[in-house]
């Protein structure tokens, strides 16, 4: 016996080699695993054959006991055994959600609360890593479609991919102007006036920039508008602050401004505009088990984190 195949071990025959340590005798071992005695020397013949070395000694009475050789597979065995219990507690867990990895897609909108949706997420399943990303609206659309983010945050649900979209609370959108704008402080703008001034808006594929041409659409009918396009929320807010126009965006974007006065909100006609906040994912692709936990608890708080 000198040629090595630990290739062709096997549970079976580690399995018979362990109980022989642990009873004594193969006909007590043969007991324990509910085998035959024949088959048992059959697993210990094959294992010996395998590590190239006799690994039981064969006494009077049947007695077996281990040799040197013998004695360091069996360490194998236990070992081999002790990572097989742990994975099998390992895949339970990701089976049943409580372990896993989950990434959350959301538009840039929704990073004013987000980070502290995730915190959160973070303190009720600490063995869930939730990987939160933020980009634009046309970012998390190929992201859902390239399936790199299991769930996201939207204002309006694609078209492609399909997907399963669940309400998750309002989202409103107001006209904002620097407070010593003119039109600051009054009541019922009219449409007129609303439509004499430049509009601050995203890119083109930018959902906000979508309800701000509707919005003006409804107010112009078709009358031309002058629009400036900025790359971000926060600069359309400061470009808002020094004065180069007025911006129909997320109320969610300017709470701590609005609180704090460095901007007001515009009564201007259909104002608010409400939207609604969805939580989407693909339609034809099946959340993992961590994955309905955290979509479960985020449609479960019904909105209650949002600002």
């Amino acid at each position: 016996m000198s040629t090595l195949r630990p290739e062709a071990v096997t549970f079976k025959q580690l399995r018979a080699l362990r109980a022989v340590a642990e009873h004594g005798t193969l006909t007590a071992a043969a007991e324990s695993i509910h085998l035959t005695t024949p088959a048992v020397h059959t697993q210990l013949r094959q294992l010996e054959e395998n590590f190239g070395a006799r690994l039981v000694d064969r006494g009077p009475q049947g007695v077996a006991r281990l040799t040197r050789q013998g004695e360091a597979v069996l360490v194998g065995a236990r070992a081999i055994e002790t990572a097989l219990e742990a994975c099998v507690d390992h895949v339970r867990a990701l089976n049943e959600g409580m372990e896993g990895m989950v990434t959350l897609g959301v538009v840039a909108t929704a990073k004013y609360f987000a980070p502290r949706l995730v915190a959160e997420l973070h303190r009720a399943f600490a063995e869930i890593d939730v990987i939160l990303r933020v980009g634009s609206r046309e970012m998390v659309v190929t992201a859902l479609q390239a399936a790199s983010v299991d769930i996201a945050i939207m204002g309006r649900p694609p078209r492609v991919p399909e997907v399963h979209a669940t309400v998750l609370g309002p989202h409103p959108h107001v006209l904002i102007a620097p407070p010593d704008h003119p039109l600051a402080g009054q009541e019922r703008i009219a449409a007129e006036r609303v439509l004499a001034e430049t509009f601050l808006a995203r890119e083109i594929e930018s959902g906000t920039r979508v309800l701000m041409e509707r919005f003006i659409e409804r107010l112009g009918k078709g009358r031309p508008q002058r629009v400036v396009e900025l790359e971000s929320n926060e600069t359309i807010k400061q470009a808002v602050m020094a004065g180069l126009g007025i911006a129909l965006i997320s109320r969610h974007t300017v709470v701590e401004e609005l609180a704090a006065g460095r901007l007001v909100e515009l009564d201007a006609p259909a104002l608010p505009l409400v939207r609604q906040w969805f939580l989407v994912h693909r339609s034809d692709t099946a959340l993992s088990a961590a994955g309905r936990r955290i979509h479960g608890y985020i449609v479960g708080r019904q909105g209650a984190f949002l600002p």
